[in-house]
């Protein structure tokens, strides 16, 4: 490293990858900073610039310096392998600077405290990490020594579990080929013992989770399910609550798709197949997802489907695991589930796949059934998985009083996809080319020249008045 990398990387001025010290005697608080950054995104720390005035002074260094860095990087838990870099300063001979950098955190791993304490940066300031912060990154780092599902449950025992329940589970893993025939035959506190969900006699968190009779004391335990009238949360036509065990949950969930989704029917061979909006498949393995990897710490969060005109969200509290995007997780990756427990017995069971395939099964289910694929979005609190209800444009909403509106014979003017988008903006003047391009299964582009040609030949105009809607409305011939 030299002066003119120096350089380059304090020209920014101080900011939430750098911290600049004028000397080692500021050794301590320049450490919070370090472990600030190992707790962060990584960043650089600087001895030897005057933070206000960015002038590369240096400092002596001395053995006694050297010793005294050595001994204050030795303060952080775990131990961090950093290289010292020590630079001259031409302008000042003899003098040096001393350039540490330093890695950002990565989840999964523990998070780095300096003397005991944990710090973080926000923006360019270094600050205790919040008690919160800490707990969760520890449970993440070692989820069987510290998950939520690896708790004992107190308040429950091995009579609190539903027996029907534990057995039909071990019936499918059998037929499977996940789990040897012997299980059969086992009592339910040793299949609880092979399942790694049974503790000193007492069940844990993960068992009463899948298999309790009445979840009492879990209010977390509870899916959250209404039918919306148009595409907002203004008006529900119903809304229910439900409490239970995973499996009581998810078929409340399917019966409750079953209740407000058209169901279609078509023939095939001699055989009529019968189809809903969405594919079973897909939605089954959406809610699955959904109540396996939800974050059950907090009690008062909990999983929602929530079915509108144009869509269908199932909804539930946590986060995607490390490298994971709403852009990247229909490709390849790896399975990280939160609640590794759970997500082994649903595994063994055939209720859950691994290698995260699960994403690919709902894209390839939509494909072939003709619908648009899923997809997700991050939300305060929680994840969301949106299916597009494509039928609610192309047949609910096309037609009606649509001829008398424009008059004359306007197929031959019109392909099917442009006919589709003008029906959409009939109805609702907000949509934008991305979300039509979303529900049609399309490239925007291809979207956009579509309302270029509407445009053209008249059939809608820009919008110059009305602010909230995107940039269009409906103009009547």
């Amino acid at each position: 490293m030299t002066i003119d990398d120096i350089r380059k990387i304090i020209a920014p001025d101080e900011h939430r990858e750098l911290e600049l010290k004028k000397t080692t005697g500021e050794l301590k608080d320049a450490m919070h900073s370090a472990c600030a950054f190992l707790n962060t995104d990584g960043g650089w720390l600087i001895f030897g610039i005057a933070p206000t005035s960015l002038n590369i002074v240096g400092q002596e260094v001395t053995d006694n310096t050297q010793r005294e860095m050595a001994n204050a990087l030795n303060g952080f838990e775990p131990a961090v392998n950093v290289r010292v870099e020590y630079v001259n300063v031409p302008e000042h001979p003899g003098n040096k600077v001393i350039a540490i950098n330093f890695d950002g955190w990565v989840w999964g791993k523990e998070p780095y405290t300096y003397h005991g304490c944990p710090y973080i940066r926000v923006e360019s300031t270094t600050k205790q990490m919040p008690r919160q912060m800490f707990e969760d990154r520890i449970k993440a780092a070692k989820p069987h020594k510290f998950g939520w599902e690896n708790q004992i449950a107190d308040d429950f025992t091995i009579d609190d579990l539903d027996e029907k329940h534990i057995m039909n589970a071990v019936r499918l893993g059998v037929r499977g080929g996940r789990m040897p025939e012997s299980a059969l035959s086992l009592p339910v506190n040793e299949i609880l013992m092979r399942f790694s969900m049974l503790q000193d006699g007492k069940p844990l968190q993960s068992a009463v989770t899948l298999f309790c009779k009445n979840p009492h004391y879990y209010p977390q335990l509870l899916l959250r399910m209404a039918r919306f009238r148009g595409k907002d949360k203004n008006e529900f036509i119903d809304n229910q609550r439900v409490q239970g065990n995973f499996f009581d949950l998810l078929d409340a969930g399917m019966a409750f798709c079953f209740k407000h989704l058209n169901l279609h029917g078509k023939v095939v061979g001699l055989q009529r197949q019968e189809q809903l909006d969405i594919p079973v498949e897909a939605l089954r393995e959406a809610m699955i997802n959904a109540l396996c990897h939800r974050s059950y710490d907090s009690v008062s969060g909990s999983v929602s489907l929530a079915i509108y005109d144009d869509r269908v969200e199932i909804e539930n509290p946590g986060h995607f695991p490390a490298g994971i995007t709403p852009e990247n997780i229909k490709s390849a990756h790896d399975s990280k589930p939160n609640n590794p427990i759970m997500a082994s017995v649903l595994y063994k069971t055939t209720w859950l796949e691994s290698w995260g395939s699960g994403v690919k099964r709902m894209v390839d289910a939509c494909r072939e059934q003709g619908v648009p694929e899923p997809y997700y979005e991050i939300r305060p609190g929680g994840v969301a998985i949106i299916f597009t209800l494509a039928t609610q444009i192309g047949e609910s909403d096309f037609g009606g009083n649509f001829g008398s509106d424009f008059g004359g014979d306007f197929g031959s003017q019109l392909s099917d996809r442009q006919a589709v988008i003008l029906s959409a903006i009939i109805k609702d003047g907000k949509e934008t080319a991305k979300h039509l391009a979303v529900v049609l299964g399309v490239s925007q582009r291809s979207v956009e020249n579509d309302l270029s040609y509407l445009h053209k030949n008249g059939f809608i105009e820009k919008s110059t008045k009305d602010t909230r809607s995107p940039w269009i409305v409906l103009k009547r011939k």
